[in-house]
């Protein structure tokens, strides 16, 4: 019955109801979105750089991961005093660089990537197979398209371009053999991999990488190995990922702060949007109430009624909000992965079940408070003073 009665309330005033849980929906999807923005892009970002099981980098000392143009020599002597440490399981150098291509008229120029195909961490293959001789490469569909040819197409490549004799320098002749899609680049960048060796003759770069992946084994302390990396070779800088997502942790500290603030801002809305609805309600049947209460009704009944309408609101527009939520965060997603120079596997909004449904929860759970005050008021009037006044007004 009580629950019955509480439906009957809110379907007295549809109108005012349908605004007030499209109004708890709006504060839930903005919520829901603020929560998917805070933890989103850290996850986002750890799941990218584990995603090939690799959990150190090993840069030049100083530099970030192709943030200079500086490069390791001795790339190949390193690589395996690395592998020879009993607790790291595989060691790969990658070298950095572009390609120029001509098609006609044009040159189309892409980012390369030398890697060490058996080891590689920097590109899932979609089609064919890995460039495991010299001569081979894979691409990305974008430069497959660019340069309209297919897997097992020849193409002529260059490392360098000459501006003032406006030529290519060093060109070769490379057999596509796979399609593939990288990890660490943007979406609408061209990309190519090679043998590390190949790209190493064709830029006049010998035994040089712009970095190492280092991945150790089960149940390693990888931080103790970055260490160690360090020790044993003074020149480079090596980082673990969870290092790396400290440093991340600090530069993302303003987007979390901001999805706080405005989280916490739709919780409040949602909170007081609901208790201004369930206040007047109560106010516009303070009389009804007294009758109840008159001819028996437990005053506890009246404030579970009462508490009743809040939570329908909150938990219809919380249903509403987590769809809207969804959609919003989707779209705004494809907005900010146009960035240019983000990797295409960033995801800026991460949906995290447990996180999003605690938030949720919180928004449900202020539907219930915001409905007690104002119910217990209700509840607490004296029942003859009330009926003589309400019969007076």
């Amino acid at each position: 019955m009580t629950f019955a009665l509480a439906v009957a309330a809110l379907f007295r005033h549809r109108t005012r109801t349908l605004l007030a849980i499209l109004g708890v929906a709006v504060s839930a999807a903005m919520l829901l979105d603020m929560v998917m923005l805070a933890t989103g892009m850290r996850e986002s970002f750890r799941s990218m750089l584990l995603s090939r099981g690799y959990q150190i980098r090993v840069t030049p000392r100083g530099t970030l991961p192709f943030d200079t143009e500086a490069t390791l020599a001795g790339a190949t002597e390193l690589v395996m005093r690395i592998r020879a440490n009993p607790d790291v399981a595989a060691a790969s150098p990658v070298l950095g660089g572009q390609l120029f291509m001509p098609r006609g008229d044009t040159t189309i120029t892409g980012t390369a990537l030398g890697v060490d195909a058996e080891w590689q961490g920097e590109y899932e293959l979609e089609a064919g197979t890995d460039p495991q001789r010299a001569g081979e490469v894979v691409v990305n569909r974008l430069l497959l398209r660019a340069l309209g040819a297919g897997i097992g197409d020849t193409i002529t490549a260059a490392a360098a371009y000459d501006a003032q004799l406006r030529s290519l320098v060093g060109e070769r002749r490379l057999v596509i053999t796979g399609e593939a899609r990288f990890l660490f680049l943007a979406a609408t960048q061209l990309a190519a991999a090679l043998p590390i060796g190949t790209l190493q003759e064709m830029s006049d770069r010998p035994d040089q990488a712009s970095l190492l992946v280092v991945r150790v084994g089960d149940g390693v302390d990888a931080d103790a190995v970055a260490a160690w990396i360090e020790q044993s070779a003074p020149r480079v800088s090596s980082r673990s990922i969870e290092e790396v997502l400290k440093q991340t942790d600090e530069r993302l500290s303003y987007f979390r702060q901001l999805a706080f603030i405005l989280g916490a801002t739709s919780l409040v809305v949602g909170f007081l949007l609901v208790t201004t609805l369930v206040t007047v309600s109560v106010n516009e049947r303070i009389g009804e109430i007294a009758v109840l209460r008159a001819i028996g009704v437990s005053r506890q009944r009246v404030v579970l009624q009462i508490v009743l309408e809040g939570v329908g609101i909150m938990l219809a527009g919380t249903a509403g909000g987590l769809v809207l939520g969804l959609v919003t965060a989707r779209f705004l997603n494809g907005i900010l992965a146009d960035f240019p120079g983000l990797p295409a596997a960033i995801d800026f909004f991460l949906f995290q079940p447990r996180a999003a449904w605690t938030a949720l929860g919180l928004l449900a759970g202020a539907g219930v408070l915001a409905g007690v005050y104002p119910a217990w008021r209700a509840a607490s009037l004296p029942i003859a003073t009330t009926l003589r006044e309400e019969a007076v007004g």
